[in-house]
């Protein structure tokens, strides 16, 4: 239904309503008694007013029908004139697309007739090749009879003889070649195995703690040096007795010394006396007392330590025996060198070469902590500490290659696996280095002795020094004496003669020094 027919609707219907009332008015205004004719005067004028209403709806209606009539013609327009242009787009867009094909389609047939005129040519070529083959073939079999005429061989045995001198020469070649490939493998070998050893150690650095045999204890006054030895030597006795520890006393001021070859006695005795001198009360009674407790504590101090040694490793799942017997290697030494610091400089050296190497860096390192366990009981158990080690790590759950790696480190069984063979590496690195081993001051001066007297004892030698802690031998030769050339086959001479007479951590380093001095005077 449009809005015209919606509008005269209303009117009509307004009319009618007025009508009504109107009717309706007149009515009540009669049975009231108003006068007839003044109603329908204002029945009339009702009328004529819905009428201009309606007259005036009617035409608002008409101009909002024409307003809306033209608004969808207008918009229809659009419409329209938009269709229109994308047909013509779509129309130039075909029409592109046809020329598009028009021009490949005329590339398709000049390539068309320029392939037929190429595969013509190369028949013709082929044709002409397969005529030059079978003049080359009657070429060569006429060269081929020409060659046996002349050398008296067929075609057979001149093969075989042309293959035989080919393989004797590739036979040489790759001789030849297979040498050099081993000698360029070994040379990278050995310096790949030098810079991961130079790497190692240089990212290990452990302290070092020589022991000895004798611990200082020192007194607050010298009148407790009476007290320690108590009433007719009471006192000094019962501690000797409860800690198996020599006591001695002498002239040194506020200071007494305990000695004892088992450092962990040793260690106990002294911190029992600590503890006495502190509390004041020194009897037999009260030494005993603290000797038990002081023993029980030192125990656990033990496990303490071998637990935190094993956690600065990353090795936390330890059994805890094996953690006492860690913590038994700190009051150990071996040529100076505190074990429990070399297993650890041995376990961080294992981890970065297996690291360098590809290998199991938490195996590496775990068979490197564990590898000289067995010194820990070696004074109580017979047999060597590798073994004695082995055995302690197969006990306490260990796999097979870390107790492997333990008892082949000195070689008691022959290294098969990766492991082994670095702990054996990481061992003499760690017990070779300078300063990592005390030697006794006897052995130290016989051992410069004997390399200045071994230069000493080469012709054309002036003087020879042993300097660098005995790590570098300087030779001064007489120029008139040994040439250039002369002086580098001494130092050769001389290296061999200190590694065959010699016995010497690391490695010593020979220099000879050939000076001509020319002077003159002016006068």
């Amino acid at each position: 239904m449009s809005l015209v027919t919606i509008l005269a609707v209303a009117g009509v219907v307004a009319i009618a309503i007025v009508a009504a009332i109107a009717g309706t008015y007149w009515f009540l205004a009669k049975r009231m008694g108003v006068q007839i004719s003044s109603a329908k005067r204002e029945a009339e004028i009702i009328l004529q007013e819905a009428q201009k209403e309606a007259e005036r709806l009617r035409k608002d209606a008409e101009l909002e029908a024409k307003e809306l009539v033209f608004q969808k013609t207008k918009q229809a327009d659009r419409e329209l004139t938009r269709k229109r242009l994308e047909y013509e787009k779509l129309e130039n867009r075909v029409r592109n697309k046809e020329r598009t094909l028009d021009q490949k389609l005329e590339n398709c047939e000049q390539r068309e007739r320029v392939l037929a005129r190429k595969e013509q040519e190369l028949e013709e070529r082929l044709q002409n090749i397969c005529k030059r083959e079978a003049e080359l073939a009657e070429l060569e079999k006429l060269a081929r009879q020409r060659a046996e005429e002349i050398s008296g061989l067929t075609a057979e045995e001149a093969k075989r003889f042309l293959l035989e001198s080919l393989e004797n020469d590739v036979r040489q070649e790759a001789a030849a070649l297979v040498r050099r490939i081993e000698i360029e493998t070994k040379e990278q070998a050995e310096r790949k195995a030098r810079q991961i050893i130079t790497l190692a150690i240089q990212r290990c650095a452990t302290e070092q703690v020589s022991e000895t045999t004798c611990s200082v204890l020192t007194l607050p006054s010298d009148e407790m040096k009476g007290r320690i030895i108590g009433r007719e030597g009471r006192n000094i006795r019962a501690l000797e007795a409860a800690t198996g520890v020599n006591v001695i006393i002498d002239d040194t001021p506020d200071a007494i010394v305990l000695s004892s070859f088992d450092p962990l006695r040793r260690e106990i005795a002294r911190q029992s006396l600590e503890k006495l001198i502190a509390d004041g009360r020194i009897n037999p009674v009260r030494i005993e007392e603290v000797v038990k407790k002081t023993e029980r504590e030192f125990w656990e101090h033990l496990r303490q330590e071998g637990e935190l040694a094993a956690l600065e490793l990353g090795i936390p799942d330890l059994h805890p025996e094996l953690h006492k017997l860690l913590g038994r290697l700190k009051y150990r030494a071996s040529y100076g060198q505190n074990i429990l610091m070399h297993v650890k400089e041995v376990a961080i050296l294992c981890g970065v070469m297996a690291s360098e190497l590809g290998g199991d860096v938490q195996l590496a390192k775990r068979a490197g902590l564990l590898h000289d366990i067995g010194k820990a009981v070696s004074h109580e158990i017979e047999g060597t500490h590798a073994l004695i080690g082995a055995d302690l790590c197969k006990k306490y759950g260990e796999s097979m290659p870390v107790v492997h790696a333990v008892a082949a480190h000195h070689n008691e069984e022959e290294p098969r696996t990766l492991v082994a063979v670095l702990v054996q590496a990481a061992d003499a690195l760690s017990a070779s280095r300078p300063g990592a081993r005390r030697e006794t001051l006897e052995a130290y001066i016989k051992r410069l002795e004997k390399l200045e007297e071994i230069a000493a004892s080469f012709p054309g030698v002036e003087k020879s020094y042993a300097m660098m802690a005995g790590r570098e031998l300087r030779i001064m030769v007489k120029p008139e004496a040994i040439s250039d050339a002369e002086a580098a086959l001494l130092a050769r001479e001389v290296t061999k003669r200190i590694e065959s007479e010699v016995q010497y951590p690391g490695q010593i380093k020979v220099t000879v020094l050939r000076e001509t001095r020319f002077v003159e005077y002016a006068k």
